[in-house]
């Protein structure tokens, strides 16, 4: 990877996240939709979000480059870098989105390179519906339902398992290109936690504010709330989500 330089070398697409350095040497996520001001060649942008304080390195979209923080991306650099030329061998783009090195089809994401604090991790966005003979495959999480990825603890196993990654890699763009979609459980398949429910009979903006949520928010607060064991830790779950309900928010959803 090149090393970082404490300002803007070349424009840059705008449409996109991207980040910028300023003259103390601290970094700052800028958002979409700059303004003018902020756009300008060696400029000092109006717009900042709090510092990100992870590793830094440099990412390459095309001629483009834009410099991104992820925690734990020193630790796994060379194995970042090995799958990072893989995949751009299938063909798809590289982009920096969630300040990871993303792959897409036509503006669809297709995988996502994740260092973690155990191994690095290669994601497909509709894994679940790739073949995977090898069972290589793991699910993300236990409500996880579109995302599977394989995990790397060195570049040793990267190598041993290119050929497996580069045929899944084949899939996965086939399987964009046909625009075939994961099928999805609807929120209203999901039990809503009585404790949760209860809230929102009792508030009737806070029940509006719900219903006005995309399928994902509202799936993301019936997971979270109803994972809990015990009765008062849903309880304390929902109220702590009305506040974030009430804000258009998912859980856990940055708030700009």
């Amino acid at each position: 990877m090149q090393p970082l330089n404490s300002r803007l070398d070349r424009p840059v697409n705008h449409r996109v996240p991207f980040t910028l350095i300023d003259p103390t040497g601290a970094l700052w996520r800028i958002g979409q939709n700059l303004p003018a001001q902020a756009r300008q060649r060696n400029s000092d942008p109006t717009w900042r979000v709090a510092p990100i304080r992870q590793t830094i390195y440099r990412h390459h979209r095309g001629p483009r480059s834009a410099t991104m923080k992820v925690p734990y991306a020193t630790k796994w650099q060379k194995e970042t870098d090995q799958l990072r030329k893989i995949a751009l061998k299938s063909g798809l783009t590289e982009e920096s989105k969630w300040s990871k090195p993303c792959f897409t089809l036509q503006g669809r994401n297709v995988a996502i390179v994740i260092p973690l604090k155990e191994a690095c991790a290669f994601s497909f966005f509709k894994g679940a519906l790739l073949k995977d003979p090898e069972r290589v495959l793991l699910k993300i999480g236990k409500n996880t339902q579109a995302g599977r990825w394989i995990k790397f603890a060195s570049s040793k196993e990267v190598r041993a398992l290119t050929p497996t990654l580069k045929s899944c890699l084949a899939e996965a763009v086939e399987i964009e290109k046909s625009g075939t979609k994961v099928a999805r459980k609807k929120p209203s398949q999901y039990k809503v936690p009585g404790e949760l429910q209860a809230l929102l009979d009792a508030t009737p903006r806070l029940k509006a504010a719900f219903a006005a949520l995309t399928p994902g928010r509202q799936r993301s607060y019936l997971l979270y709330i109803s994972d809990a064991k015990q009765a008062t830790t849903r309880l304390r779950r929902a109220e702590k989500a009305a506040p974030m309900i009430l804000s258009g928010r998912g859980y856990n959803e940055y708030q700009g």
